[in-house]
């Protein structure tokens, strides 16, 4: 498909692949039917390839929204996006609004709007929750953050309606319903923590331990044993690494920055897995 003009991410999101995409194209298949990502993010991959075909989901509810409000309300998004100013007081009670019944009357354009604004201001677009699922990463200080993205914006939902993306809020597995065996499948999970200060799995207050690692890795075999074709990305981990030993495992350098010390923020060791 052509880009209709700038198609890139909107939001930043942890682990993020727009800085891996050279790597990603590597073992990217020239041919599939339709494209599924389970654990849509920021959609680097996505916005990159632009399938005509694709099925994305993610479990994080106020990001699923800001995507549906794109595709199906672009204008209205922006024009509420307008009203946001960058200021510290403005921004924390923006983001208290969780906390109270009032976040329950803000209609699905508001929602977006208050999870751009936040994504676009808070500190390094860190989008967390803590267990009562409530936003809760702090004022950025930006001095000229670009709230509204219009561009972006409207190139994302030109795109969303021209091609047929199916946008599902979800458990992954649930996500995989129907898929074909000319199909192919993007999984980027919550990462597996190098490190116990590098445990961040918060984009809903479930979080994904190695439970949920294993459960995926089981997901993977089941769609292996009916011969359709996965990518799947992590961290380097030991515990990755052994998980995936019977696949093609591919070693890669990211440069990550989300670690709160800037001292140990650089290249580190991710995996690309695939069964083709």
């Amino acid at each position: 498909m052509n880009k209709p003009g700038a198609v890139t991410p909107f939001v930043k999101w942890v682990g993020g692949k727009r800085q891996l995409i050279s790597e990603v194209e590597k073992y990217f298949p020239q041919h599939y039917a339709t494209y599924y990502e389970p654990f849509i993010g920021g959609g680097a991959v996505l916005f990159h390839f632009l399938p005509k075909n694709a099925v994305i989901n993610d479990t994080n509810a106020e990001l699923v929204n800001l995507y549906r409000v794109v595709r199906d309300d672009v204008e209205a998004l922006i024009e509420d996006l307008k009203y946001h100013h960058n200021d510290a007081d403005y921004f924390y009670a923006l983001r208290a609004i969780d906390r109270s019944d009032a976040y329950a009357d803000l209609s699905a354009v508001e929602k977006a709007s208050r999870l751009h604004y936040l994504n676009k201001t808070c500190f390094n677009g860190l989008f967390r929750v803590n267990r009562a699922g409530q936003f809760n990463t702090p004022f950025g200080r930006y001095k000229n953050p670009n709230i509204i993205n219009q561009s972006v914006l409207t190139a994302v939902s030109h795109y969303l309606n021209q091609a047929q993306v199916k946008i599902l809020n979800t458990d992954y597995q649930n996500a995989l319903k129907g898929i074909a065996k000319n199909d192919f499948v993007y999984f980027d999970p919550p990462y597996d923590p190098i490190s116990s200060s590098s445990n961040f799995t918060a984009y809903t207050q479930d979080g994904f331990d190695r439970n949920a690692q294993q459960r995926l890795k089981q997901t993977c075999d089941s769609l292996h044993q009916q011969g359709i074709r996965f990518l799947l990305s992590n961290s380097a981990t030991d515990f990755i690494k052994d998980l995936y030993r019977d696949y093609d495992v591919h070693i890669v350098q990211a440069k990550r920055h989300i670690n709160s010390k800037g001292h140990k923020r650089g290249l580190i060791d991710e995996v690309f897995v695939k069964n083709y």
